[in-house]
């Protein structure tokens, strides 16, 4: 079923989402199943399924040498995908990224989720490799997630790269894209953030999954800007617990964004106690969590980063 369907579905009563991230390589689904057996009492319609693009490293050889090879740690998606909607009997949301695909790879991949019977797909340009100044695309790639996007819709219209194909069947993908309440890292302002989104949404974006935020007042002026900008299709909040003192210089580097004052010095009364530190980030959490359903959130999406204990704990309050 179509995230946009199960929203539709619930007749405004908030759902609970999760985003997984695919095991690190040479693990096998069982770390999955760690991670969503827990939270499958909250009755997730969907789960999330994230992408790593591969990385280049340098190899030392047998003659000294050192040869640039590819890597990749966090394989999986497409499988772990599959393995979900098997297992649990629900929806499964890949995230699709322009960096290391061409578009002749894109097609494929888009082709293998097709053929397995799923029907929504996060659109994302993804990040720049580690250690790269900015985002650079495969060649042949995509260089935006609206190019990304517009070409898992297009094939929503049966059409493929290639144009001599006979009676081509149309896929039937419900596409998400990704929001920014507290502003994209490399756009010029909100409101050009707020544009590019738009333009998304025109190009057949179904619905929007927002990036973590802390301040809920965030999340609001953001949904206020979209409709003002006539984006009315569902908007998700991404949700986080901060669960360790290092987050609170992690966090706002990584994914630019920022963490209120009185959280911060919450955090810092118990810096000393690990446990304090994370029931801190919890109940914060948790408190976003109910006055965002209060508002009439459609899904609270929480980023699970495997630490399902915090996330369980949170569901509990609030679900």
């Amino acid at each position: 079923m179509k995230v946009t369907d199960h929203i539709e579905k619930a007749k405004g009563k908030t759902l609970a989402s999760f985003e997984i991230l695919p095991p690190l390589k040479g693990r096998n689904f069982q770390s999955i199943v760690e991670v969503l057996d827990p939270l499958m009492e909250f009755k997730p319609p969907f789960i999330n399924v994230t992408y790593h693009r591969a990385e280049t490293q340098f190899k030392k050889m047998g003659d000294g040498r050192f040869e640039e090879v590819a890597v990749r740690k966090r394989p999986g998606t497409v499988g772990i995908c599959a393995a979900i909607m098997n297992r649990y009997k629900i929806d499964a949301v890949p995230h699709l990224i322009c960096g290391g695909f061409t578009v002749d790879e894109t097609e494929d991949a888009l082709i293998d989720l097709d053929f397995l019977g799923v029907e929504n797909i996060l659109c994302l340009r993804g990040d720049a490799i580690h250690g790269q100044p900015a985002f650079y695309p495969e060649k042949g790639g995509h260089v935006h997630a609206i190019d990304l996007l517009k070409q898992a819709a297009k094939m929503n219209h049966g059409e493929y790269l290639a144009d001599d194909i006979k009676n081509p069947v149309s896929t039937n993908f419900c596409l998400g894209v990704s929001g920014y309440p507290e502003k994209h890292a490399e756009a010029p302002n909100m409101t050009n953030d707020i544009l590019h989104l738009k333009a998304k949404v025109d190009a057949g974006a179904a619905f929007i999954v927002t990036q973590m935020f802390f301040d809920n007042q965030k999340y609001f002026d953001f949904v206020k800007l979209c409709r003002e900008h006539e984006i009315h299709i569902p908007i998700i909040p991404g949700l986080k617990p901060l669960t360790t003192l290092k987050q609170l210089t992690t966090l706002p580097r990584t994914f630019n964004i920022n963490l209120p004052q009185d959280l911060v010095q919450a955090i810092h009364k118990v810096q000393h106690n690990e446990a304090a530190v994370m029931q801190v980030g919890i109940d914060w959490c948790a408190q976003q969590s109910k006055e965002l359903m209060k508002s009439g959130a459609p899904v609270l999406h929480y980023y699970t980063m495997s630490n399902v204990k915090a996330i369980k704990a949170i569901a509990e309050q609030v679900f």
